[in-house]
């Protein structure tokens, strides 16, 4: 990194000399004063250069198979892809033009082969696309945090992974710990890791479901979900200064757990039936709030909760995905804990939405 990327971004590198937090499990770091809310933004003034959007609205397939959070696990992206029918033993794309596979973020952090994950997502976004069909991989939380040099969640193996990095990470001599510095180069915004991420969308509508990390509010749709994914790619890819509220605050389609509880109120299950309407989907997909028992839907079956805790870093969880078809949803999962890619349709909780 060069003197002048210090420069660029001042606030990024106050950010990495921050003390840890100590807050509970993806917490956010503390901010003082408090980001505004996406709901605040909203009405703020667009700037006078925005960047350029690209559109959330993607074709979807005939099978649509979204997976959750994959927290630096590769055994368990192989496991999900297995279940969904997108790879082979040898990590070999299979999927047709029949498939499209939307994972929904976090891919980082929690787990000791995070650079590996990205490794692999990379040639199998590429082998989806000569196939036909579409490996769609959306940014959460994790991701942005890493570009933010947050790395309260990082393994100290994961971070020897980027070691080949340290070299262009002259401006954080001194100023971070000599282990995080290769990470730091990596990820930084427009880092050769960042630019892997910068293409990712945020929010994504594929065919008649709509996809984000943590959740979409009706602030979100009002301050533009297209701009919201020019906005994150412009900063992953060093374009822009500093990561919006819009992408940052609580309320966010990255860090929401409006969803997330076992149990959405009425209120929420209203706020949601706008949202679809007004992007005209039928169902919303999220990860980020893990899920113990397995994949589950509220408000009826208009929300799925997708992150089953699919890393070791949860426990032996069975791996489970979901499936979107003409026909409905359902849920694919492994046979039993522990298993190895042996899969059954018909085991574990079962869903079916209307057409």
């Amino acid at each position: 990194m060069s003197s002048s990327a210090a420069v660029l971004f001042p606030s990024l590198l106050a950010l990495a000399l921050a003390p840890a937090c100590d807050r509970t499990p993806e917490a956010k770091a503390n901010a003082t004063p408090p980001p505004p809310t996406a709901a605040s933004v909203a009405r703020a003034e667009k700037p006078a250069e925005a960047p350029k959007a690209s559109s959330y609205q993607l074709a979807g397939s005939a099978r649509v198979v979204a997976i959750g959070d994959i927290h630096g696990d590769l055994n368990a992206l192989r496991h999900a892809l297995k279940l969904a029918g997108a790879i082979d033993s040898d990590d070999r794309w299979i999927g047709g033009k029949e498939l499209t596979v939307v994972q929904t973020g976090d891919l980082l952090d929690r787990g000791d082969q995070d650079r590996e994950v990205l490794d692999v997502i990379e040639k199998l976004e590429n082998d989806a696309k000569a196939a036909g069909s579409a490996f769609i991989v959306l940014n959460g939380n994790h991701e942005l945090m890493n570009s933010s040099f947050d790395f309260r969640y990082v393994t100290h193996k994961s971070f020897s992974s980027f070691d080949e990095y340290r070299g262009q990470a002259g401006a954080f001599e001194g100023r971070m710990p000599d282990e995080q510095r290769g990470r730091a180069a990596a990820l930084m915004p427009g880092g050769p890791y960042a630019l892997k991420l910068a293409p990712h969308l945020t929010v994504a509508r594929v065919g008649d479901s709509l996809f984000a990390h943590g959740g979409v509010l009706p602030a979100h749709i009002e301050y533009g979900l297209d701009r919201l994914n020019s906005e994150a790619s412009a900063f992953l890819s060093g374009k822009l200064r500093a990561l919006p509220p819009a992408l940052s605050a609580e309320d966010s389609p990255v860090w929401t757990r409006a969803y997330g509880a076992p149990e959405v109120d009425d209120a929420t299950c209203e706020i949601l039936g706008r949202v679809l309407k007004e992007v005209g989907a039928k169902r919303l997909i999220v990860g980020h709030t893990v899920q113990k028992g397995g994949i589950t839907s509220s408000c009826q079956e208009r929300v799925f909760r997708i992150d089953v805790g699919l890393s070791a870093y949860y426990g032996d969880n069975p791996a489970q995905v979901l499936e979107i078809t003409p026909k409905g949803t359902r849920v694919l999962s492994v046979s039993t804990p522990g298993s190895t890619g042996k899969t059954s349709q018909s085991a574990g909780p079962a869903l079916h939405s209307s057409p």
